[in-house]
């Protein structure tokens, strides 16, 4: 006669509890994951105090494991940590802004966690890169690393990752990933709001400021802007597209050699907003008043965009949004689940840098 405690459980379920409730066996994590009815890797996350674990469960599993008094085993347990609780960022970004967002992000989704922040600012230029990178997670043991752009965008870097069997995710503005390694900024569809933006106003004679080649949101960035500048009837004069290097200094350099063109752009749109802070600088030099003389926008929509004056249109990208949700992605790494949030929409802001071209 089957037990009305247990009316769905299979004999050898039966014969399995009979054993534990004797003595004649200790529980194990896969006895303590069938009794709570949930799998191997959540009775794993509880006994390792995971946040990422509902708090109904959390209390049904606990009170599984008190009942039959389960203990893991300390020798298996040792090797689920031979890992430290650290998780590296690496990166290399020449914008100070865009790290200091994306470590406050990062910081964000790890607490309470138990999990720290290390940083390795690095060169992928240098003949050591790779090197270096491997000595730095070895050395430190990481648990896993966050890669922003570009260092996402290395497919070397993501192979040694997979080689070395260390836990990534990366940030990047397409998707270069099996989604459970991706956070995608989608930075294509805002340089395309920002294209519809300047056509809206008026702008046909329209100045592009590029980030560097080696980051993938360069390219994204240009073709969403050209884009929406064709569907439109506008064309992109390659006279008026000139490479910056997403840094203040090179954003007032390629201003002034974008105002220095005869006609002058109406419109300067930068990749960055450190590169349009440096074009309202060559603007101010070259006695122009935005956006009475010249339109100025920009893309991120750091904390510079509303530093400056006039404020900044831009792209919005909540970067330190997208770093919280790498650092939960990666530490929920074992409960991941696809569909899980891994995408970001950027979205047009408008200030007061923007406005209708002058008459002339």
């Amino acid at each position: 006669m089957t037990s009305s405690k247990t009316p769905n459980k299979s004999a050898d379920d039966s014969d399995v509890n009979a054993a534990l409730e004797s003595g004649r066996r200790r529980a194990t994590i896969n006895d303590i994951a069938r009794l709570a009815g949930v799998s191997k890797k959540t009775v794993s996350r509880v006994i390792n105090q995971s946040p990422f674990v509902r708090e109904e469960t959390r209390q049904r599993i606990e009170a599984v494991i008190a009942e039959w008094g389960y203990a893991p085993d300390p020798q298996a347990r040792g090797l689920a940590f031979r890992r430290s609780f650290l998780i590296g960022m690496i990166y290399d970004n020449p914008n100070p802004q865009y790290v200091v967002n994306m470590q406050l992000g990062l910081l964000d989704g790890m607490r309470g966690s138990g999990f720290e922040l290390v940083v390795h600012p690095c060169d992928r230029g240098s003949p050591t890169f790779l090197q270096d990178v491997r000595m730095f997670i070895e050395r430190q043991k990481l648990f896993g690393v966050v890669l922003p752009p570009s260092v996402s965008e290395d497919e070397r870097v993501a192979d040694l990752l997979r080689d070395i069997g260390c836990e990534y995710i990366r940030i990047a503005s397409v998707p270069l990933d099996e989604e459970e390694h991706m956070i995608v900024g989608h930075d294509r569809l805002g340089a395309q709001a920002m294209g519809e933006h300047l056509v809206s106003l008026g702008h046909e004679r329209i100045g592009f400021i590029t980030g560097l080649p080696s980051f993938r949101s360069s390219h994204e960035r240009r073709g969403g802007f050209e884009d929406a500048l064709a569907k439109a009837g506008v064309k992109l004069d390659p006279d008026y597209v000139v490479q910056g290097a997403y840094t203040f200094e090179s954003g007032l350099a390629c201003g002034e050699a974008l105002l220095a063109k005869t006609p002058r752009p109406t419109a300067i749109f930068a990749g960055n907003d450190e590169m349009a802070a440096g074009v309202l600088q060559a603007a101010r030099r070259a006695g122009l008043t935005v956006p009475e003389d010249l339109t100025v926008v920009g893309f991120d929509d750091f904390q510079i965009a509303q530093a400056v004056w006039p404020p900044l249109t831009t792209i919005h990208i909540p970067t330190r949004e997208v770093g919280r949700m790498a650092a939960e992605k990666l530490i929920a790494r074992e409960g991941y689940e696809p569909g899980d949030p891994s995408t970001i929409i950027p979205y047009l802001v408008a200030r007061e840098s923007s406005a209708t071209p002058k008459k002339v």
